[in-house]
C-alpha cells in the first residue's frame, strides 16, 4: 500500500513538473519596472491572426428595419489560438478610418456677415469617397501595444466606413457603439462574420478587461463610451478630447470657430465623416444634418440650448467608472485645453483615478509611453506597479522634451491662489495693470476691426482698435497654473458684438526659446449673452453690460525680463464672425478686473514685480 501511495506521488511530480515545463514554453506578457515589455514570440507580425467582423449594437439610426451594426477589426497574437492565451484588449474607434470629405470652396460656413444674420450662400455639402481595404481598418497602435502583449482592435464610427448607422457628432450611437463592442469582448453582445448574416463570431480571446486611447475624434470617443458604464472598459486615456460640442463650436454665447477651421460648425465635421453606405446617406442628410442640427445648432444667437446640452460628455460622466489618463496641449486652439480640464475635474470629484498630462505644444500629443504602459499595465493586466499612487499631474515645462514632464501633486498648482489686477486708462497705447484699483478711471473704447489679427493688436504700441494694459516688467519667473477669470463691463454702439481677450507675454516675439507662445491664455464671449448662456436680447446703445467668464487654462512660467499684458479687442480674425468694421465698445475700467491663478499668490506677484 504504502509502495503504491510512493509510485503514484513520484507519478504525480513528475505529471507535475511537466505541466511547469510546457507552461515554461509558452509565450506570456512580461513586465519589468510596472510596465508591459515587448515579447519576442509577440513581436512578428506574420504571426498575427487578423479578421474582421460586425458588431450588432443596440440601435437602428439609417432608416432601415435592423439594428445598425459596426465593423470591427481584430489583430492578435497567434499564441491566442495555438496556446489558448487570452490577453487584454486596446481598442481605438474613429470616423475617419474610412476617409473624409475633400476641402472644396464653399465647405466652411462663410463669416463675412453681420452678427445673427445668415449667409445668403449654402454651404456646399461634398460626398466622401470611401477609402480602406478589408480586413484592415486601420494599424494605428499595433506595433505599439501588440508586441507587449495586446490584443487591438478597430472599429469604424456609426455611418463611416463600413460600418452602417449615421454619424451624429456627439450624438447617443457614438457612446452605444463602443459599447457594443466592448461588451461583445465580454460576450455580452454578438459578433457577426459579415454585415447582414447570422454567423456568429466570439471573442474567445478576450480576458474582458479593455482599455480605450485616440486623439482628437478618435480621442472624444473613449470618453462617450466610458460615460455608459460598460463593465469591462476599465482604463482609458483621451489625446485632446472633444468633450462637448458647444465649447468646440461656442464660446460663452459666442459663434466661434475651432482654430485652423474658420467657419466650421457640427453639421460641416458631419459632411466630414460621412463615409458610410453610399445609399444610406440621403436618409442620414435628412434626418441628421438637415433635420436635427438645422433646428439645433443655432447660427445667429449661438445660445445654449439642449441640442448642445446634450452633446456634452460632462453631463453624462455619473456612471463612468473608467480610470482616466488625460492628455492635452496649453496651446491648442483647435480643441482648446478646457475640453480635459473640464472633464479631469470632474473624474477627480468622482474619486475616479484620474492623471493629467499636459504640455505647451498644439493639437494631439500623447502622454510619453511608460505613462500610458504603467496605466494600461496596471489596468488592464492588473500588475500592482502603484501607477494609481502617481502624481496626479505632469506637466511639461517651457522648451522641455514632451517625455520628460514635471510631475504636480494636482492641476491646477495647488499652490496657485487667486490675484486680481486692475485696469489703468491708456488702453489704446498701454495702460497698466495693478494689484490695487485706481478709481475714477472712467471709460476707455476700441472701434472693431476683424482684418487686425490678435498678434497684430498685441503688437501695436497705440490702436484704436484694442485695448492693451500691461503689468511692470517682471523682475523674477512667474508660475501661473489654472483658469484665469475676467470681469467685465461693456457697451456697444451695435445691438450686437463680438467680444474677445487674450493674456499676452509681451514684448510679443515669435523667438520660440524667449517663450513657448506668446499667448498666455484667451477666451470669447457674447455681451448679448450676460444674463445666462441660455438667454440672449440685443444691446442697447450706451448701456453697459457686466459679464464674467473663464479664459482658457493654462500652466506657464513668464520668464523675468517679460511683462503680462490684457488684449481686449472686438472680432478675432481666426475665430468669430468678420462684421462690418466699426462697432464701437466702450470698457468701465472702475468695474473691469482680470483674475489670476499665480502660484505663490500676491506675494509672488508682489516679488516679482516690485
Amino acid at each position: 500500500m504504502i509502495k503504491k501511495y510512493l509510485q503514484a506521488s513520484v507519478l504525480a511530480l513528475l505529471l507535475s513538473a511537466s505541466a511547469l515545463s510546457v507552461a515554461q514554453d509558452k509565450t506570456v506578457p512580461v513586465f519589468e519596472n510596472g510596465e508591459a515589455q515587448i515579447v519576442e514570440g509577440f513581436s512578428n507580425y506574420k504571426d498575427w491572426i487578423r479578421h474582421d467582423l460586425w458588431v450588432e449594437t443596440s440601435f437602428n439610426t439609417d432608416g432601415d428595419d435592423t439594428l445598425d451594426r459596426v465593423h470591427v477589426s481584430v489583430t492578435r497574437p497567434s499564441q491566442t489560438d495555438t496556446e489558448d492565451l487570452k490577453l487584454p484588449v486596446i481598442y481605438v474607434t474613429s470616423p475617419y478610418f474610412a476617409g473624409v470629405a475633400p476641402d472644396v470652396p464653399g465647405i466652411m460656413w462663410d463669416v463675412e456677415h453681420e452678427l445673427g444674420a445668415r449667409p445668403t450662400q449654402e454651404r456646399a455639402h461634398p460626398e466622401v469617397t470611401r477609402l480602406g481595404k478589408r480586413p484592415i481598418i486601420s494599424n494605428s497602435h499595433i506595433m505599439k501595444w501588440v508586441p507587449r502583449g495586446y490584443i487591438v482592435v478597430h472599429s469604424s464610427s456609426p455611418g463611416t466606413g463600413l460600418s452602417q448607422g449615421s454619424p451624429t457628432v456627439g450624438g447617443p450611437n457614438e457612446a452605444l457603439a463602443p459599447k457594443a463592442v466592448i461588451q461583445w469582448l465580454n460576450g455580452d453582445a454578438k459578433g457577426y462574420t459579415t454585415p447582414d448574416g447570422d454567423q456568429e463570431v466570439t471573442a474567445f480571446w478576450s480576458t474582458g478587461k479593455v482599455g480605450m486611447t485616440g486623439t482628437s475624434y478618435n480621442g472624444t470617443l473613449p470618453l462617450a463610451a466610458a460615460t455608459t458604464g460598460v463593465k469591462g472598459l476599465e482604463a482609458i486615456i483621451p489625446i485632446a478630447p472633444n468633450t462637448s460640442s458647444y465649447h468646440y463650436y461656442r464660446s460663452n454665447g459666442l459663434v466661434r470657430s475651432p482654430g485652423g477651421y474658420l467657419g466650421e460648425d457640427i453639421d460641416v465635421l458631419y459632411d466630414f465623416i460621412h463615409s458610410g453606405d453610399e445609399a444610406k446617406r440621403p436618409y442620414n442628410n435628412k434626418t441628421v444634418r438637415d433635420t436635427e442640427m438645422a433646428a439645433g445648432m443655432d447660427r445667429e444667437t449661438g445660445d445654449l440650448n439642449d441640442f448642445w446640452n446634450n452633446r456634452d460628455y460632462l453631463n453624462q460622466m455619473d456612471g463612468m467608472k473608467a480610470a482616466l489618463l488625460m492628455s492635452h496641449g496649453f496651446n491648442d486652439w483647435n480643441v482648446m485645453p478646457e475640453h480635459s480640464n473640464r472633464i479631469y475635474q470632474k473624474a477627480k470629484a468622482m474619486g475616479l483615478p484620474t492623471q493629467i498630462y499636459y504640455h505647451q505644444n498644439g493639437h494631439g500629443g500623447p502622454p510619453p509611453m511608460t505613462m500610458m504602459n504603467r496605466w494600461f499595465t496596471h489596468y488592464l493586466h492588473g500588475i500592482d506597479n502603484g501607477v494609481e499612487n502617481d502624481p496626479q499631474a505632469r506637466i511639461v515645462r517651457e522648451n522641455d522634451r514632451p517625455d520628460q514632464p514635471t510631475a504636480y501633486a494636482a492641476y491646477p498648482n495647488p499652490d496657485a491662489k487667486n490675484v486680481t489686477l486692475y485696469l489703468n486708462k491708456g488702453g489704446n497705447q498701454v495702460g497698466a495693470l495693478t494689484t490695487t484699483p485706481n478709481k475714477r478711471q472712467k471709460t476707455e473704447m476700441l472701434v472693431d476691426d476683424f482684418t487686425i489679427s490678435g498678434k497684430a493688436h498685441a503688437q501695436a504700441t497705440n490702436s484704436t482698435h484694442r485695448l492693451l494694459y500691461s503689468t511692470a516688467t517682471l523682475k523674477q519667473d512667474l508660475h501661473i497654473s489654472g483658469e484665469s477669470t475676467i470681469t467685465i463691463s461693456v457697451s456697444s454702439s451695435k445691438p450686437a458684438a463680438n467680444l474677445s481677450v487674450m493674456l499676452v507675454s509681451l514684448p510679443y516675439t515669435d523667438d520660440a526659446k524667449v517663450i513657448t507662445d506668446n499667448i498666455i491664455t484667451r477666451g470669447w464671449a457674447d455681451p448679448q449673452n450676460h444674463k445666462s448662456l441660455r438667454e440672449s436680447a440685443p444691446l442697447k446703445k450706451g448701456e453697459f453690460y457686466d459679464l464674467t467668464f473663464n479664459l482658457q487654462p493654462d500652466d506657464q512660467i513668464i520668464k523675468a525680463g517679460q511683462q503680462i499684458g490684457l488684449v481686449i479687442f472686438s472680432s478675432d480674425k481666426e475665430f468669430t464672425i468678420h462684421p462690418k468694421p466699426g462697432t464701437e465698445l466702450t470698457v468701465d475700467l472702475d468695474k473691469t478686473s482680470i483674475t489670476l491663478p499665480i502660484v505663490g499668490g500676491l506675494d509672488a506677484l508682489k516679488k516679482a514685480i516690485e
